[in-house]
């Protein structure tokens, strides 16, 4: 939890798993400095921006809509959406996950994609495809239908109305240590291990 004198609107949430959980495709060193760091960075930045502010001690969701929609605090959106995004990729991974998808939201799958494969195929085309820093995500709109989508560098699909399912992180900081330029093998690495597919289905019934 960050410190701070007075009460911190916001604190930095702890990982689902160990460290070394995610090994190998993300290494015990890479998330250290990924969450300890880079996470835990746009948290503090984010209590000192809020405090005074009509922001303060708003839900993080809340703040990050807000704060899209307000041209004078642009420097509270990139770190409210960033914490937020952040939260939500951790929540995209577990230890020995990865395959296929089930129930519902494989049936969604096949409809809007034409099957699991075709998605793994156009999913890790569209991450590695970001330039530079940003984020892919599988999205839902309102109806409950399923596209792919990438945000630059804080953006992120709730401010568009559209439901996140998963989100792989695709700024340098995520896979540099561990993959040094090979983007493409810590996003398939990412497909086949990680992705937490019964968190995604959560994420699908609340469409």
């Amino acid at each position: 939890m960050l410190e701070n004198k007075a009460k911190a609107s916001f604190t930095l949430p702890k990982l689902p798993y160990e460290e070394s959980a995610l090994e190998p495709v993300i290494s015990a060193r890479t998330l250290s400095f990924h969450h300890g760091k880079h996470h835990a960075g746009y948290v503090e930045k984010l209590n000192g921006l809020v405090e005074g502010t009509p922001y303060a001690g708003r839900p993080l969701d809340e703040v990050v809509r807000r704060a899209a929609k307000d041209p004078v605090a642009t420097l509270i959106f990139n770190n409210a959406a960033q914490a937020w995004n952040h939260e939500f990729y951790w929540r995209s991974m577990r230890a020995k996950g990865g395959g296929m998808a089930a129930g519902t939201l494989a049936q969604a799958i096949e409809r809007d994609f034409g099957g699991q494969p075709e998605f793994r195929a156009s999913f890790a085309k569209a991450a590695a495809g970001e330039f530079g820093s940003g984020w892919a995500w599988l999205v839902a709109d309102g109806a409950g239908k399923l596209k792919i989508a990438t945000t630059d560098d804080a953006d992120t699909p709730i401010v568009r109305g559209e439901r996140p399912l998963l989100a792989i992180d695709v700024w340098e900081h995520a896979y540099y240590l561990d993959y040094q330029n090979r983007r493409p093998d810590y996003i398939s690495g990412w497909l086949d291990k990680l992705v937490n597919w019964e968190f995604a289905e959560e994420n699908f019934g609340l469409v």
